[in-house]
């Protein structure tokens, strides 16, 4: 599998967990609804994760359902990552 396809496999799996979410919380009440998915991706969801998340979104949120797509606005996004050192660039 080449490096492109590896993200893209990547993503697709965010797209399904976020939706997994959703449908959890599409059983309670509406105002509980939004704050359920985000509190529960800003919980458990590492910045890389929330990351890629936003790439998603960013780029259109193919596959998020309507509930995470509201709730992306409640969503911590996390800072940019680090760069890497000089010496590990060059390798």
């Amino acid at each position: 599998m080449s490096h492109d396809e590896d993200v893209a496999a990547g993503k697709r799996k965010l797209v399904y967990m976020a939706n997994q979410i959703a449908r959890f919380f599409a059983s309670m009440p509406r105002e509980e609804q939004v704050e359920g998915v985000a509190r529960h991706i800003n919980d458990f969801w590492e910045p890389r994760m929330r990351r890629h998340f936003f790439e998603i979104v960013e780029a259109g949120g193919e596959g998020l359902s309507p509930l995470v797509m509201e709730a992306a606005s409640h969503i911590r996004r996390p800072p940019p990552p680090e760069p890497l050192p000089a010496a590990a660039q060059a390798q």
